[in-house]
């Protein structure tokens, strides 16, 4: 059986002593959606959490993290997080603002804590798929304890 390797995500867990499993799929350049990846690992795709990078026009910077079948509703992010208005961070801002790339962004071990907000649905898993930080792995872990470890709050931000 090959060893996985280990990414910053998990290094981050380890030493929060944070449980979670480490997945890896192979990688193609084309593009991966969550819901690709739930085909890929076999899962329904409400358990894989994509992350997305907003800007805010109040409080600049804020992360969501959303069931991969599911959108993210900008107006309800806004709402939650203190913004009047809310967008989508520009892609060719992603890795100077987070230092990770565009699917391989985990909202845990970004360059700085941002605020984040995590869909309500994550508290009825026990475990929830995100990126482990690099493209073609995963990480699970208890919404719960993602929440303690990106001081995120959970709350109703996609449909």
């Amino acid at each position: 059986m090959k060893k996985i390797t280990k990414t910053n995500v998990g290094r981050i867990l380890d030493q929060k002593k944070i449980a979670y499993e480490l997945y890896q799929i192979p990688f193609q350049d084309k593009h991966m959606d969550a819901v690709t990846v739930a085909e890929d690992l076999n899962l329904p795709p409400d358990k894989i959490y994509k992350t997305l990078v907003t800007k805010g026009d109040k409080t600049g910077i804020v992360v969501a993290c959303i069931p991969g079948n599911q959108e993210l509703d900008l107006k309800l992010l806004a709402k939650v997080s203190g913004n009047k208005k809310i967008e989508m961070l520009p892609m060719k801002e992603l890795e100077n603002t987070t230092g990770y790339i565009r699917g391989g962004c985990s909202p845990i071990g970004m360059k700085k804590q941002f605020p984040t907000f995590i869909a309500n649905e994550a508290k009825l898993q026990t475990s929830i798929l995100i990126s482990a930080g690099k493209r073609g792995f995963q990480v699970g872990i208890d919404p719960v304890e993602l929440a303690q470890v990106v001081r995120g709050q959970f709350a109703i931000i996609s449909k």
